[in-house]
């Protein structure tokens, strides 16, 4: 049923109240994970399940107040972005599309950078460590201590990811075609070291995996704003505009972004959880001097989970967009202009 001139503003604003939402309780579910997990928080499940029965007076005044915190916190989130949707109620819904698609991009430009670094970093330390060469560089202490997980993890990786953030912030490049490079080099170096010079260790294919692995992750979010993902088009491609947004709304109602809080959820609910067992253990790879990435890989799945929150929501209000009539930038300028005459054209749009 078509919605009514009247009604299209109120629908609007409810979907970008739920765009925005989202990804919003998304960002907070990961830090109030990271408090109680990480911080001994005691969460607000605990809180909510204790306070009924008065058992909330078994816990610490501390943590009495670091529980409420958390409750709050789900609370003023939603307060916040009712807040914002109203103040922007004029506002096209391409701009909030945009933003979301800002954020997504912001957060995979950091954790690749991040990527790069840490690769290159801890594959430096692995060699020395295996020729024995790491305690002339930097004393035995201290060798000692980069062959600790927690340590090398804290210290080395976690300073080079936040690095990585502050490249994006300043760098707007995703640079995926260097690191498609990058994965290609190292696996020509693997061979060619292995059937030239005889020498292999496994900090050589842990390199190959360990960029592979973000090269899949992180761009998948970049690959759905560009329509890059394999689509089936049997028959997606007959539709008119308006039924490819529909086609496209529920999709990501119903598939997109379940999966994503699936990813969380299942792995993220409790502390021996899927995925945060290996970051809280630092979980490596056990087979002689590798790199200690294994438990980053795994948190791979929580960076494509919530970048994919931000961009599927983005992907949502554009499509809403087209649902309501909304101006679009091919609306305005034409696609002739942005476009060569004899561009390649797919189903998906311009290759």
């Amino acid at each position: 049923m078509a919605l009514s001139k009247t009604e299209l503003p109120k629908a609007a604003n409810v979907m970008r109240f739920f765009a925005w939402l989202v990804p919003a309780l998304g960002v907070l579910f990961l830090l109030n994970n990271y408090l109680t997990f990480w911080r001994d928080w005691p969460g607000t499940l605990a809180v909510i399940s204790k306070w009924p029965s008065a058992d909330v007076d078994s816990m610490s005044s501390a943590m009495q107040i670091q529980g409420l915190l958390q409750l709050a916190s789900w609370i003023l989130v939603i307060i916040a972005v009712a807040f914002y949707v109203r103040g922007c109620q004029k506002m096209p819904l391409r701009t909030d599309a945009d933003r979301l698609g800002e954020i997504a991009a912001f957060i995979v430009r950091g954790c690749f950078w991040g990527l790069v670094l840490i690769g290159i970093v801890d594959i430096f330390i692995s060699f020395l460590r295996v020729e024995d060469w790491l305690k002339l560089w930097v004393g035995d202490d201290l060798a000692k201590s980069l062959g600790r997980p927690i340590f090398r993890g804290s210290y080395v990786h976690y300073p080079l990811l936040l690095l990585g953030f502050v490249i994006a912030f300043f760098s707007r490049s995703l640079g995926f075609i260097w690191l498609t490079l990058m994965v290609v080099l190292s696996e020509f170096f693997i061979v060619i070291s292995r059937f030239v010079f005889s020498y292999e260790q496994p900090f050589q294919g842990d390199l190959v995996r360990f960029w592979y692995a973000g090269l899949f992750l992180f761009a998948s979010a970049y690959a759905l704003v560009t329509e890059g993902h394999v689509r089936v088009d049997v028959l997606y491609t007959n539709f008119s505009k308006k039924g490819k947004a529909w086609a496209n709304t529920v999709g990501v109602i119903i598939l997109g972004l379940p999966l994503c809080w699936s990813i969380l959820i299942t792995g993220m609910w409790g502390k021996g959880s899927s995925l945060n067992s290996p970051l809280l253990s630092f979980e490596i790879y056990q087979q002689g001097f590798g790199m200690y990435v294994k438990y980053l890989m795994v948190g791979f799945l929580v960076v494509f989970a919530i970048s994919m929150l931000f961009q599927f929501c983005g992907y949502l209000l554009s499509n809403v967009a087209d649902l309501i009539g909304e101006p679009s930038a091919d609306d305005k300028e034409g696609k002739d202009e942005r476009l060569p005459a004899n561009a390649l054209k797919t189903p998906s749009g311009p290759i």
